[in-house]
């Protein structure tokens, strides 16, 4: 999940988002306006916050901006190829969407339509452990579309293994473990709503265990009491060994933004890194991924897949992250503000509109694919790059 709510200070000053009367949204912020027009203060502050002052989720969206595109003129661009592929599936998009938890508070049909959405645009969907729907109804409803599991790893170590195995039964290509939460980060606005799942939704992949299925109102954060009693505060990296023994489905490790753990999880026979500090809800003042990630991908040096989350809010800012090194980015706000627009066709529209923006982009930079982008050279640069030579 990715960035803020007070539009004052957001990184697009000099654009007004969408206002009352506007025909249709016609860029990501126009989605996030709407969005909150329509959702609860319960859900908005939910998916909206981040962690104590916000500062990493202020930073998630500015850190894109201090990156500079070098085109090249004059070659034909007349014909693209935009696809590429994520831990060996083709994707017709280097853009897909992210886990974020408990969807139907944005939209009846919540994870089923993010998920329909993505296969519509030749995308692929990661189903969180958090979901309000079940592993199961999204593999009935979406079919054989791509679909990965996002996994959080429990004190009852039984429960986590069986989530695991429902999702590789359903045909789930992949498993993403968050590695960043081994207690929950302090998010200020959902303490001060006593943050808890509307009483009609539980957590839909524990229906069998009645403790680990509901998020209660409490004097703190729901939230906060239900990962503290169920999520395991002792995780390390022989549990990562652990889950590689249980499952055929790849390993991805979600929430690295340094070097030296990208060096670790190397070691330790991951398929690949989402360099991403969830959506800036857990520890406040790291980097924003996309300054993260050009460290992460040369440390790497091509012996894992690298993928990108946090910020993005534009097609220039998916081409930044795959110019940097990046397989594909992964979207988590903006799917919940298409989902709470407009349901399925809302989310569509967003992966439309950022695959029609990163295309355009793309021509722009007089690139013809992904590759010729990464094997460019100095394509892109840090804003610095400029300073120095006044």
């Amino acid at each position: 999940m990715d960035d803020q709510s007070d539009h004052t200070n957001l990184p697009w000053v000099g654009f007004k988002p969408l206002g009352l009367g506007a025909s249709k949204p016609v860029c990501i912020q126009d989605f996030e306006q709407l969005a909150k027009e329509s959702l609860t203060k319960n859900a908005w502050d939910y998916y909206s916050s981040g962690a104590t002052d916000e500062q990493t989720l202020h930073d998630n969206c500015m850190a894109f901006k201090r990156y500079r595109l070098r085109p090249k003129v004059l070659n034909d661009v007349s014909c693209v190829d935009i696809s590429t592929s994520v831990l060996g599936q083709k994707v017709d998009i280097p853009i897909c969407i992210a886990s974020t938890a408990m969807n139907k508070m944005a939209d009846p049909c919540g994870e089923i339509a993010a998920a329909k959405a993505a296969a519509s645009v030749g995308s692929g969907f990661m189903l969180s452990t958090w979901a309000t729907t079940s592993i199961e109804e999204v593999a009935t409803e979406t079919g054989n579309s791509l679909k990965w599991m996002q996994l959080y790893i429990y004190k009852d170590r039984e429960v986590t293994k069986q989530i695991v195995k429902r999702a590789e039964k359903c045909g789930f290509k992949g498993v993403f473990l968050t590695v960043d939460t081994p207690v929950l980060g302090q998010r200020y606005k959902d303490v001060k709503n006593h943050f808890s799942l509307p009483s009609n939704l539980k957590l839909a992949n524990f229906e069998v265990h009645e403790q680990a299925s509901g998020v209660k109102s409490s004097d703190n954060s729901g939230l906060s009491d239900y990962v503290n009693s169920m999520i395991d505060p002792s995780l390390q990296w022989s549990d990562v060994k652990w889950l590689k023994k249980i499952t055929k489905m790849p390993v991805v490790l979600k929430g690295i933004v340094t070097s030296e753990m990208a060096l670790k999880a190397v070691a330790h026979g991951v398929d690949g890194i989402v360099v991403s500090n969830h959506g800036a809800r857990q520890l406040d003042g790291v980097p924003a991924t996309i300054d993260a990630l050009p460290e992460v991908v040369n440390a790497v040096n091509g012996r894992c897949e690298v993928y990108l989350d946090g910020g993005v809010r534009s097609g220039t800012d998916v081409l930044k992250a795959i110019a940097l090194g990046a397989k594909a980015v992964f979207i988590g706000r903006p799917v919940l503000w298409g989902l709470a627009y407009n349901g399925e066709e809302g989310v569509r529209t967003v992966l439309s509109m950022l695959k029609d923006e990163f295309k355009n982009s793309l021509q722009l930079m007089g690139c013809r694919s992904i590759k010729e982008l990464q094997e460019g050279q100095n394509l892109i640069v840090p804003e610095a790059y400029y300073l120095s030579r006044l």
